[in-house]
């Protein structure tokens, strides 16, 4: 439901224009140094304020309410609040009767029969994302050895996203993107086959963020239209490199220590300027929608950080599961028990 993980374990909670959202996180380790300042650089990054984005301003800042003790986990649950400050919930009104083509008002008004929260788009607002970057932020330091890289480029080929983005905020639209997050430094044998595998984890977790349309891992959907012999991957050393990168990084749902590389496409905000055709359930008729507020452009370019973050998640996951626990020492603060 909302909590992803087996032994590092993540649950989402609040609403967009809720007193806060955040998340808890269960199974960090004990003894990993952290304070309210290691989240500020990767909310910075989900924050807005670049051309394209949502004119909203959110400080986010963490407050740490469980977890920590003289600035180290304690191995108890971690609960992270981020407070809601700059809202209108108001420009949210009419989409109870009326509700915007590609979002979840409409099926979630139905699942919820009628209680779900649309101020903000509630729940399945990406402003819940704030809680899965923090998330992130505590993964990456379990998975310190590695390093993690992400790009944000427009999804046709040969055009400028920054054109496209300031195209789109003329037009009153909206443009999708994609976004590639490589990690390198990943040990062999991260990924629990088979319904476990190192992709199918990350696949979960990645596929749960909003506006998320498809995934593809190293040549992805070009290896369809490969040989064999362009796919493969020519191993060239005793550590398992490989020459070419094809699998990006996984064989037979294992990590197999070259880079992981994968791709995300993002989908369009579903909320633009621009008038819109819908169903109005107050009139029981066809009609134009104009939505007010303040939106993203392009939701790909706050969404970067929060693909990576939910890539560490899934990681950080299985290198537990692979790994076991890990006690505590001057020298190595984390070596094997």
């Amino acid at each position: 439901m909302n909590s992803f993980g087996r032994l590092f374990r993540v649950e989402l909670f609040g609403e967009s224009h809720g007193p806060a959202v955040g998340a808890i996180i269960d199974g960090c380790p004990p003894g990993l140094s952290l304070s309210a300042e290691d989240f500020e650089a990767d909310m910075a990054r989900r924050r807005a304020g670049a051309a394209g984005t949502t004119p909203r301003r959110e400080s986010d800042q963490v407050c740490i309410l469980s977890g920590i003790q003289g600035g180290f986990s304690t191995g108890s649950p971690i609960c992270i609040s981020i407070p809601n400050k700059d809202t209108r919930s108001s420009d949210y009104d009419q989409f109870r009767a009326i509700p915007r083509p590609g979002h979840a008002d409409f099926t979630s008004m139905k699942k919820y029969s009628g209680f779900s929260d649309p101020r903000g788009s509630g729940h399945f607002s990406g402003r819940v994302t704030a809680g899965l970057v923090a998330a992130g932020v505590i993964a990456k330091k379990i998975l310190s050895f590695a390093e993690f890289s992400t790009l944000v480029r427009s999804g046709r080929k040969g055009e400028s996203l920054d054109e496209l983005v300031a195209e789109a905020v003329a037009r009153g639209d909206s443009v999708g993107a994609v976004v590639e997050v490589v990690v390198r430094g990943l040990p062999v044998g991260l990924g629990e086959p088979f319904f476990d595998a190192c992709e199918s984890v990350l696949a979960h977790i990645l596929f749960a963020v909003p506006a998320v349309r498809a995934l593809e891992f190293g040549d992805g959907f070009a290896a369809a239209g490969m040989f064999g012999s362009e796919h493969n991957d020519p191993i060239i050393d005793a550590s398992g490199k490989t020459s070419k990168n094809g699998a990006g990084g996984i064989n037979g749902g294992i990590s197999n220590g070259n880079d992981l590389v994968l791709r995300v496409a993002v989908k369009p905000a579903s909320s633009i300027a621009r008038a819109q055709r819908s169903y109005d359930f107050s009139r029981n008729t066809m009609t134009e929608l104009i939505i007010e507020g303040r939106h993203d452009a392009c939701i790909a370019l706050r969404s970067a950080v929060v693909i990576e973050a939910a890539t560490a998640i899934g990681l950080a996951d299985l290198y537990l599961i692979d790994r076991g626990l890990y006690l505590r020492d001057t020298e190595n603060p984390w070596r094997k028990a």
